[in-house]
């Protein structure tokens, strides 16, 4: 029965992007996009808050900073279509709407259906200073994986595509890179919701929160139509992309913050005959 409330709960979560993306075309690739994107949150339905205000807290900041700020500047940065620099902040308050929306539609889900669990490891963080400075280590991580898997995108991959990208972070300066830096960072806090929440171990943890981090920042919103994204074939290399990097971050994110779990006295007590047997 949970497995079929698992599939409710991505059809009609993704039919909320659907249907509040009526009249833009597509629809089964917007309800597609949206049902991707619901199954990415699968995990915090599970295993997250209980109460659909809290399930709130923790999705609403992934999709506005993970889905629609940190893509919308990085298309306000290469794409220097009319379409996207004439309408930016129309653009942007729309899309954070559809996904506030988005976010409620899958916190009341989760209650409804009956989703959250009870049980789960109990989760702890960093002390709050460590916290502070690791997530600074985080955002320079994020412009790592941006340098290394970007860079072999673009030369081998994208150059064709954007051939006066080069130009425009150059236009931009050191301001690019403290960009780059604050999408880390942001993101980062974004998803630090999850991680506090989340009651899984911390491996699975990890994988759970990149899962999110790659399907929010590319992989969901890349199936929705849009002209503007160049044929399939670009779309899926952007796709790979996005998981080298997006996913990355997630993972480190997850395995800075979060303390390691101390080994309970039941775990000490069947382990401990095996070691007198040594």
């Amino acid at each position: 029965m949970r497995i079929l409330r698992v599939v409710l709960y991505c059809l009609l979560g993704g039919l909320s992007l659907a249907l509040v993306a009526l009249g833009n075309g597509g629809f089964g690739w917007w309800w597609l996009g949206g049902i991707v994107l619901s199954a990415s949150f699968v995990p915090v339905a599970l295993f997250g808050p209980r109460r659909a205000l809290s399930q709130f807290g923790v999705i609403a900041p992934v999709l506005l900073i993970v889905t629609v700020l940190c893509l919308w500047s990085e298309a306000l940065i290469f794409v220097q279509a009319p379409e996207i620099q004439q309408h930016a902040v129309q653009d942007l308050v729309g899309a954070s709407v559809t996904y506030v929306i988005v976010a409620a539609v899958l916190a009341v889900l989760a209650v409804i259906l009956k989703l959250p669990r009870v049980d789960g490891p109990k989760v702890e963080l960093r002390s709050a200073d460590k916290v502070a400075l690791l997530v600074v280590v985080c955002g320079l991580a994020y412009v790592l994986y941006y340098l290394v898997f970007g860079g072999i995108t673009y030369r081998f991959f994208t150059k064709g595509y954007y051939p006066d990208a080069p130009q425009l972070v150059a236009r931009l300066g050191l301001w690019f890179w403290v960009i780059q830096i604050g999408r880390g960072v942001l993101m980062t806090l974004a998803v630090l919701p999850v991680i506090r929440t989340l009651r899984m171990s911390r491996v699975q943890a990890a994988l759970a929160v990149g899962l999110i981090m790659w399907v929010a920042g590319g992989a969901a919103p890349l199936l929705l139509p849009n002209p503007l994204m160049g044929p399939p074939t670009l779309r899926f290399i952007f796709t790979i992309e996005i998981l080298t990097e997006n996913a990355s971050l997630g993972i480190t994110t997850v395995l800075l913050l979060r303390a390691k779990q101390a080994r309970s006295v039941a775990d000490l007590r069947v382990s401990a005959p095996a070691h007198g047997g040594l």
